[in-house]
């Protein structure tokens, strides 16, 4: 009873802090002078927007990952060979001393079926290939970019995760989304900068696939809920009006501007921000979760079911998200891991995500948003030309695909990208690359690009060097830019 009088009194807080703080009137003076000089706008709000380093093509980011890991050999990147060469023994250089996650003994190919869901053709005027299991896609090939090469040094789903999104292989650093939000700050400051949806199970990297690392952690991505309170705690306890929550929020936040003064620790200032950031979202992030008021056409077109969650839904919101000024959205949908049974699950899994990133590419350009949009398909890795189990007879095996970082396929579109673009060429059996391999470096590179940002100057000093996303290489991928 005795705090929640002390913090309902603002005079009784500046008294108690000038009489027993160790930082006192001096510190309070040196930060009222920072300020006035400018010095200390950063820690005025970290979340300010920034300039970028140079012109940027886009402005946010629309960051969909696949965690499990789709099959490109059956969705981008068709090999006539492979599928003629289906059963027969994998060549050695395939398997004699790689490293792959389940197979055991030499396997055989694994072409894709010779099934009208699964052929390929050539879409749009670019007349990119893209498998009939992704028919809405097809339809938006105009705008894609796909990189047919990209490698990777993981070859578990994990590491793979945290290699990708976070430039390492092991937990601790930054993931990209945190470091566009340092980079560059939010154009909306009653909305976080970063933000993540998610649908099914977590990836095997946690929450650090939105993680903020070493950086301060007013950075990492605010996951969004579909079903009830859009954020945890968003919403008042019982009984405690929003006028008390405001007056306990300035209070606490009057005690944490002192420690901040004294000591300078930049959680303190994430904290103050988080505290004000989440009184401001109480208003906003209803608002915006609030999709009924859509029109019934968007809602055909993305497939969405209003009060339930579901990728549909969580486009529908990333598109309202950047619409407000929100710089990074990260999409994770799980279920892509398919060891066994691929060609029974695979349809599934694309009729869930198909309309509704195609109706997001079309939504985002009808609205000429497409331009300073970028959106981006990944994953941790791609899957084997190999069969693992055994490769069946019938007219759909029962086998699946193996980890696969050698080489698989990932795109983007939008946010000054070339369209109806492929980069790279893989071998007749879908194996590796022969033509312009592309690192995950290279990838992410490009993406800071896009938004302006040499990738080599993005750093952050920790433990006495200078870290970034792209570690000590990588670099922008300049063909596939408009």
């Amino acid at each position: 009873m005795h705090h929640a009088n002390y913090f309902a009194s603002p005079e009784l807080t500046r008294r108690y802090f000038l009489q027993n703080s160790g930082a006192g009137l001096g510190a309070c003076a040196l930060s009222s002078l920072l300020q006035q000089d400018g010095l200390a706008s950063e820690k005025k709000n970290p979340q300010a927007a920034k300039k970028s380093h140079f012109p940027a093509r886009a402005k946010s980011v629309i960051y969909i990952h696949l965690v499990g890991a789709p099959s490109h050999l059956d969705l981008f990147d068709y090999k006539p060979e492979l599928q003629k060469r289906n059963g027969e023994l994998c060549p050695d250089e395939f398997f004699v001393g790689k490293q792959l996650a389940f197979i055991r003994e030499q396997p055989t190919l694994l072409g894709t079926p010779n099934d009208s869901r699964y052929t390929y053709k050539g879409c749009g005027e670019s007349g990119l290939e893209i498998s009939n299991l992704m028919p809405h896609l097809q339809t938006v090939a105009d705008e894609m970019a796909i990189f047919k090469t990209v490698t990777t040094e993981q070859f578990n789903h994990a590491p793979a995760q945290l290699h990708l999104l976070t430039g390492f292989g092991r937990f601790g650093r930054p993931s990209i989304g945190s470091w566009v939000s340092y980079g560059l700050g939010s154009e909306n400051q009653n909305l976080p900068g970063f933000v993540v949806l998610l649908t099914g199970n977590m990836l095997g990297a946690g929450s650090s696939g939105w993680g903020s690392g070493f950086i301060p952690s007013v950075h990492q991505g605010v996951e969004f809920r579909s079903q009830g309170d859009p954020v945890l705690f968003l919403s008042n306890p019982k009984g405690v009006p929003v006028e008390s929550r405001k007056r306990i929020i300035d209070s606490v936040n009057q005690l944490n501007s002192v420690q901040l003064a004294d000591v300078s620790d930049p959680e303190i200032d994430t904290r103050i921000k988080q505290y004000e950031m989440a009184y401001r979202m109480q208003t906003s992030v209803p608002e915006l979760m609030s999709i009924q008021g859509e029109s019934k056409r968007t809602h055909e077109m993305y497939g969405t079911a209003p009060g339930k969650t579901s990728f549909a839904n969580n486009c529908l919101l990333a598109r309202r998200l950047v619409e407000r000024g929100v710089r990074f959205v990260q999409l994770f949908d799980s279920g892509w891991d398919m060891h066994g049974n691929i060609f029974k699950s695979l349809p599934k899994k694309c009729g869930e995500v198909d309309r509704p990133i195609a109706a997001l590419i079309k939504d985002l350009k009808q609205r000429g948003m497409l331009d300073d949009t970028l959106v981006v398909w990944s994953s941790e890795f791609g899957r084997t030309p190999m069969a693992q189990g055994k490769n069946g007879a019938g007219e759909i095996s029962t086998s699946g695909r193996d980890h696969h970082k050698e080489g698989y396929a990932l795109w983007m579109a939008g946010g000054g990208i070339k369209g109806g673009y492929v980069h790279g060429k893989t071998d007749e059996l879908g194996y590796a690359p022969v033509e312009n391999p592309v690192d995950v470096h290279d990838f992410n590179a490009t993406i800071l690009h896009q938004l302006g940002m040499n990738h080599e100057r993005l750093t952050f000093k920790y433990q006495g060097r200078q870290y970034r996303l792209t570690d000590i290489f990588g670099h922008p991928i300049k063909d596939a830019i408009a």
